[in-house]
């Protein structure tokens, strides 16, 4: 059983470490995952939720029962930074005032007090005190862990800081017995480190409002999802038409959905025709055209046409539902790779802390002084940062796997997206994968003398009686050319070799080639047959009145994108095999189609599994599948990847959903997976070297001294380095060429999510918003919809009555005579 919680407090790694002991220390945890960027909790086990409560509680953290939503998390991660920001502010304004006080003679500045070095100090003080109480967030914190035995990071800081303000306070009492005693005291104002203890403050505050504003970031694309719910949806109410929150939709319901407007809920159209734009769902950059019948998805654009749909699933059962929640699931787990740095930080800040003892006794021993002792050892706690482990991890994960969200692939778990990294070694499953899945006529050859359309209507005459998936291909071929149906008597299926029956008084026949081979005295038919064959097609034999009419091949065809889909995994250096349980001409027909050099053929469903266990032995194995006979093979692979349009049982088994129905997006999946894991990389190394070099640095031993200052805000940049560079995964795109992989045959590709065609909107096309008065509801969106898009160069207008504004997608700069057009309407623009 999973359960989730909002954990409040943590303020570095050393501190999710100190959850995940706690809670895993519980009887009846099976497994636990804290996520220091998002506060989340997840723990599988029959453990009871007050004890979880009660074990984080004790460990000196707050905690909710149940996972929050990320519009709520985004709200309180705004509210966090203002107040980061005002303490900043306030902090900054205060520390300028003590570095004037303790330096600005330095520059030249006017000393007010020059004369009176003991008053300098006492005001260096109140200034630091203030700075120290309006922070006082960082003491309360690290006291917190200390007492509890956790020390944090905020441990750390609060200890330099403090110790920089004790010791300044020794020396101001030491230099007012000198004053009291007739000295001037002037040699003890550069002993103090009034300024160091409130910099040091005010540089991770600015550290730590940098961070919060680079977190908000990190959940833009899962923002973007979620800002993808309709809010409103026009029901069809005994015909009358009533706007309601589509919280109220039910199943069943009936609701219209006009040009422009978004599809409030999973459905299916009842009468209209349309273009549905998916992209954010499927990542698919054209639109699909839909009719009656077709499903369509909530968060989807209707982009033409007017259409009323029945609601099927609402709430938390639609696509862009499960879309969210695995997006979630997927950013609030932990990866494999981050357990290295979990162990180091379990132990960081306790190493930190007895580092900073031996800086400080070490340099007494060398006899430095106890004013420079005191601050390399402050300069080590300052400097050290468990920050920069705790987030290397969960911050690449979580703008990975918003990445991947935007371009149709879905991973389960953070371990799903790590994996994807690590794979060399893509299988793909041949129908419905490789191929539609779906078997059509692709070939006709009349015999000679004989009428192709007449070959054709007694094809489909007979097959029309028949179940098997041949047979439908044949109808569909026949249907779609408005073909005659003739009447078929004594109809009978011939297992194995195709069916019979008479037309009129004559013997009609559509069977194998073999099959025919017997029933016309040995006719020879191997040459056509040879050669259909060898495409990796069906042939069928229409005989008719004891004659051959001619033949119809029948095959699985490829799909658009599979030629361009297998060069991309080659360029990125992946052995591509295909799996089939066809037998070996027609699969090894089909994969030399689509650039495929490695078939196993011949395979049963239950054979695909232990195929894939052998291969194992060889590398880190992606399974492609999209039937229920590749669930097995799927939940064995290293990596098991479903198609979106794919059985539930396959998208239960696979570790990674791809929504679109093509290959291309396996790709994009691996691509990402090498882009998250390389961040994460970089992350862990960078996190692992600022602290080898920088707390050695900071206590003395490459002979310089570091001031507790820098310390302080090296200590700042190192977490945010580390966010920002995981945000660079956002810029990710794809790339893919056909002209730069493989010479493609003329309509062997059809790519409609290339980096070319991306480029190529953005030259085209031009947006501009334009705010509106006195659009009240969704009818007014329709006239001033209508409006825009009789401009000429519209391509697209999308009103939103709710913010007052209209968004316009032109080819050319028309935005004054849009205004006009809404004016005219009888609306202020």
């Amino acid at each position: 059983m999973l359960q989730k919680y909002k954990v409040t407090g943590m303020s570095c790694a050393a501190c999710s470490a100190r959850v995940d002991k706690a809670v895993r220390s519980l009887e009846g945890v099976e497994s636990c995952s804290v996520n220091l960027l998002t506060g989340d909790l997840n723990v599988t086990g029959s453990v009871d939720k007050l004890a979880v409560i009660g074990a984080v509680k004790a460990a000196g953290y707050g905690i909710v029962d149940g996972k929050t939503s990320v519009s709520d998390d985004g709200d309180r991660e705004k509210r966090a930074t203002r107040v980061l920001l005002i303490r900043l502010v306030t902090s900054l304004v205060l520390v300028g005032g003590i570095m004037y006080l303790s330096m600005g003679h330095m520059i030249g500045l006017p000393d007010p007090f020059h004369k009176y070095p003991l008053a300098n100090g006492i005001v260096q003080m109140m200034i630091s005190a203030a700075v120290m109480i309006i922070n006082y967030r960082f003491f309360v914190n690290g006291a917190k862990g200390a007492v509890k035995g956790a020390p944090n990071m905020d441990t750390l800081v609060s200890l330099g800081s403090f110790a920089s303000f004790a010791y300044s306070v020794a020396m101001l009492i030491a230099m007012w017995r000198n004053v009291a005693s007739g000295g001037n005291g002037m040699e003890y104002l550069h002993g103090f480190y009034f300024e160091s203890a409130a910099m040091i403050l005010a540089l991770i505050t600015l550290g730590k409002m940098l961070e919060s504003r680079a977190k908000g970031k990190t959940t833009s694309a899962l923002k973007g999802l979620i800002e993808l719910k309709g809010k409103y949806a026009t029901l069809l109410v005994d015909g009358t038409e009533k706007v309601v929150s589509v919280d109220d939709v039910k199943i069943g319901d009936v609701f219209v959905v006009r040009p422009g407007e978004s599809i409030p809920t999973d459905g299916e159209i009842i009468s209209g025709t349309t273009a549905i734009d998916e992209s954010m769902l499927t990542g698919e950059s054209l639109p699909r055209e839909a009719s009656t019948g077709d499903k369509v998805f909530g968060g989807s654009i209707n982009r033409s046409g007017f259409v009323t749909v029945r609601a099927t699933e609402v709430g938390e059962g639609t696509v862009l539902a499960n879309i969210i929640k695995m997006v979630e699931e997927a950013s609030g787990s932990k990866a494999p790779i981050a357990k290295m740095a979990d162990k180091v930080s379990a132990v960081f800040v306790p190493i930190v802390l007895l580092i900073s003892l031996v800086t400080f006794i070490g340099w007494l021993i060398a006899d430095r002084g106890f004013g420079y002792a005191i601050a390399r050892a402050i300069s080590v706690l300052v400097i050290s940062c468990p920050c920069a482990l705790g987030l290397a991890t969960p911050v690449a994960i979580m703008v990975g796997s918003g990445v991947s969200a935007k371009h149709g692939v879905l991973f389960k778990t953070a371990a799903a997206l790590e994996s994807a990294g690590r794979v060399d070694t893509v299988v793909l499953d041949k129908t419905g994968t490789v191929t539609v899945g779906e078997p059509r006529v692709t070939d006709v050859v009349a015999a000679d003398g004989k009428d192709e359309r007449e070959l054709i209507s007694i094809a489909y005459s007979l097959e029309k009686m028949s179940e098997h998936p041949l047979a439908h291909a044949v109808v569909a071929y026949a249907e779609e050319r408005g073909l005659p149906l003739h009447g078929v008597t004594d109809f009978e299926s011939l297992t194995g070799r195709g069916v019979y029956g008479k037309i009129g008084e004559k013997d009609a026949y559509a069977v194998s080639f073999s099959a025919a081979y017997e029933l016309l005295d040995k006719e020879n038919f191997s040459e056509l047959f040879e050669k259909l064959s060898n495409e990796g097609k069906t042939p069928l034999a229409i005989l008719f009145g004891g004659e051959y009419m001619g033949a119809i091949a029948v095959a699985d065809v490829i799909k658009p994108d599979a030629v361009i889909s297998v060069a991309y995994f080659k360029s990125m250096g992946l052995r591509v095999l295909m799996l089939s349980g066809d037998n070996e001409r027609t699969a090894k027909a089909i994969a030399g189609k689509v650039g495929i050099d490695e078939v196993i053929a011949d395979v049963l469903p239950d054979g695909k599994e232990a195929t894939v266990r052998a291969l194992m032995s060889e590398g880190k194995i992606a399974m492609v599948g999209d039937g229920i006979n590749d669930a097995p093979a799927l939940t064995r692979a290293d990596l098991g990847i479903a198609i979106g349009n794919g059985t539930d049982i396959a998208i239960d088994s696979a570790d990674v959903v791809v929504m679109g129905k093509g290959l291309i997006e396996v790709g994009y999946a691996i691509s990402i997976g090498r882009a998250t894991l390389r961040n994460i990389r970089q992350n862990l190394f960078w996190a692992f070297a600022y602290n080898c070099i920088g707390i050695p640095l900071a206590a003395g031993l490459f002979g310089l001294s570091l001031s507790p200052m820098i310390g302080a805000a090296m200590m700042s940049l190192s977490s945010v380095s580390v966010v920002s560079n995981a945000l660079r995964l956002r810029f990710w795109k794809p790339k893919v060429r056909c002209e730069k992989y493989t010479p493609c045959e003329e309509n062997a590709c059809i790519l409609t999510k290339t980096e070319e065609i991306n480029t190529l909107k953005e030259e085209k096309i031009m947006t501009a918003t334009i705010k509106v008065e006195g659009m009240m509801c969704p009818h007014c969106e329709a006239r001033v919809k209508k409006a825009c898009e009789a401009v000429e160069g519209v391509v697209l207008a999308t009103p939103d009555h709710t913010k007052g504004e209209v968004l316009i997608e032109m080819q050319k700069d028309v935005a004054e005579d849009c205004k006009k057009a809404i004016i005219d309407a009888g609306y202020e623009a």
